[in-house]
């Protein structure tokens, strides 16, 4: 089982009226092209995580997330391609979706548990596999130091020097790898974070757990729409126009919110004349398979 796998995405420039007029190049590192379903941060999340729980002979990946989330259908398709079993536990009541539907056909088991026993993941991780040596826990959103080494790769990949890179933020795990590749590679880069859940200001302590040193890097807190997951008419209407002009499919719950975050900050001279701007495509494309209805197409 072969997990060292060389991993590459391209960079697309964004060209629009707006980033000509205020003097920008923006341009979006396009990971969600590394694989049909493991895309984006999710397979650099994963790749060490995997490694690991090989080096420790375990074959039963057992990880956590919401009935739409990502991080789950990239765990059930990376557990298939690399012949591991998969669990996956659920937040929430028992529903039937798109995603989930998804994670199935993987072959992942699902196991449903209220939002008050979710809270404590390790306790329900030795709840239901304590007694199994095979068994291996993945926190959610692939959240770990292993995480982070996988994210920070891509910078490696990068052969242009930007003045800004962005990134949206959920755990803060790609936001530190991202940081801990620019510092290694002692780049003159500004790393911009922009996390989708409300209050965000949290994901500082998130993100500064995984860093190899302490950095300066900014946290645009004023994208969220509402919270994780959520969405209005304003994001909607930008996401449509943005797939319409660029045939690059984007989400409302990560790279969509980002993107946002980009172009209201270049309206609003955010940015000196001649920056350079690369933004993270996270991938997790089939976010859109649960708010479909939010765009009355």
């Amino acid at each position: 089982m072969d997990l060292n796998l060389e991993i590459f995405s391209p960079v697309h420039q964004i060209k629009n009226q707006l980033f000509d007029e205020k003097g920008l190049e923006v341009s979006l590192k396009r990971d969600d092209l590394i694989h049909p379903i493991i895309s984006g941060n999710k397979w650099r999340k994963l790749k060490y995580v995997l490694q690991r729980a090989q080096t420790e002979n375990k074959n039963h990946l057992v990880t956590f997330g919401g009935a739409y989330s990502n991080h789950l259908l990239a765990t059930a398709a990376a557990a298939a391609k690399f012949g591991f079993k998969s669990t996956g536990i659920v937040r929430g009541e028992e529903v039937t979706n798109d995603t989930l539907f998804l994670c199935r056909l993987h072959g992942m088991q699902l196991i449903f548990v209220d939002r008050e026993a979710y809270r404590n993941k390790p306790e329900l991780f030795v709840q239901y596999f304590g007694a199994d040596p095979t068994s291996f826990f993945i926190d959610e959103g692939g959240a770990s130091r292993e995480g982070a080494k996988g994210c920070s790769e891509l910078i490696d990949e990068l052969t242009e020097t930007y003045d800004h890179i962005f990134c949206a933020c959920g755990t803060g795990t790609t936001a530190a790898g991202i940081i801990n590749g620019i510092q290694k590679n002692e780049l003159p880069t500004q790393f911009n974070a922009v996390p989708v859940l409300k209050n965000g200001e949290f994901l500082k302590e998130e993100i500064n757990q995984f860093l190899s040193g302490p950095v300066d890097y900014n946290l645009h807190t004023a994208y969220h729409f509402g919270g994780y997951g959520k969405t209005d008419d304003r994001l909607i209407s930008f996401i449509k126009q943005f797939v319409a002009e660029t045939g690059i499919l984007i989400e409302p719950v990560y790279t969509g919110k980002m993107l946002y975050a980009i172009y209201d900050l270049a309206a609003k001279d955010y940015f000196k004349p001649g920056s350079r701007i690369l933004a993270i495509h996270s991938g997790g494309i089939w976010g859109l398979l649960g708010m479909k209805d939010k765009f009355q197409l």
